[in-house]
């Protein structure tokens, strides 16, 4: 009984570490929105001649 206790309050404690790190504004996932972002732009000016790069 005890195992399954530490097994589910460890459980939760990498729930919260994972909302605080990935989802919270300028977390993980922003970064990775933004870095996605600047990926398209510089696809998109592959296919546009007169468009410059950053």
């Amino acid at each position: 009984m005890r195992s399954i206790l530490v097994t589910v309050m460890m459980l939760i404690v990498v729930a919260v570490i994972f909302v605080n790190v990935v989802t919270r504004d300028g977390g993980l996932q922003d970064a990775i929105e933004d870095q996605g972002n600047i990926a398209i732009t510089r696809i998109q000016t592959l296919y546009d001649p007169n468009a410059r790069l950053n």
